[in-house]
């Protein structure tokens, strides 16, 4: 299990290169090329081909993103081929380069769909992605999951902190659906057995009790059978 967290090198960008706007359609290339000669502190996505400039991390926002690394941290760790990423880049196709919040894929080797590139770049849609919502509510919720739906993402999470809910996308025929939480509470991902996410606790910011849920999860036959398909994998 590995944790990653970056995004595209300073040093390989052109000093010529115009900076990054608010708004600026471009098409990949030109993204990531202006955004590599941007300084380390600026953040930036392409989403549906239009740029976006990130604003502050607010402390809300940072906590729950740190609360969702560590949820998805403890999952990997019981579970073999698995990789978590912490605001990483990633390469969905000619107009798609966002920076999720957290993403946990499977690695190539065990069959997942991503692959990372000479620069270190994470290419091709990782599994499922979880972007912490606040001011980035909007984007999150149309733009940014046509992008994840179009790429093939297969889960998509969206914790609503501001309104108080989480939001948990499946793949159905070719796109999103908005998948419901058991009757006893969880929310159950169906890519990732065991991936088990009490709602209350994520937003409550109560760490013992979400991790309570998960480890219910880790002990399910379910979770023990992906193992089992994970480590048989070439």
């Amino acid at each position: 299990m590995t944790i990653l967290k970056s995004r595209p090198g300073h040093s390989g960008g052109s000093r010529d290169a115009l900076p990054l706007e608010t708004g600026d359609h471009l098409d990949r290339a030109t993204f990531h090329e202006r955004y590599k000669a941007t300084p380390e502190h600026v953040r930036a996505q392409l989403i549906e081909g239009i740029v976006y400039m990130s604003s502050p991390a607010y402390r809300r926002h940072g906590a729950s993103t740190a609360i969702v690394v560590g949820w998805l941290v403890a999952y990997a760790a019981a579970t073999p081929g698995l990789e978590v990423l912490d605001n990483t880049t990633v390469i969905l196709g000619d107009d798609a380069e966002p920076q999720p919040d957290a993403c946990l894929l499977i690695r190539a080797e065990h069959g997942g769909h991503t692959r990372v590139d000479e620069e270190d770049i994470v290419v091709g849609p990782p599994e499922l992605i979880v972007e912490v919502a606040s001011s980035s509510a909007s984007i999150d919720l149309h733009a940014k999951k046509r992008d994840y739906e179009k790429a093939g993402v297969l889960e998509y999470v969206v914790p609503l902190v501001r309104q108080g809910r989480i939001v948990w996308f499946g793949r159905r025929d070719g796109g999103f659906q908005e998948l419901q939480p058991g009757e006893d509470g969880p929310f159950r991902s169906e890519v990732f057995p065991g991936l088990w996410l009490e709602p209350t606790a994520l937003l409550n910011g109560d760490v013992t009790a979400l991790l309570d849920v998960l480890q219910r999860g880790l002990q399910t036959a379910e979770h023990a059978a992906f193992v089992r398909r994970l480590r048989a994998k070439p």
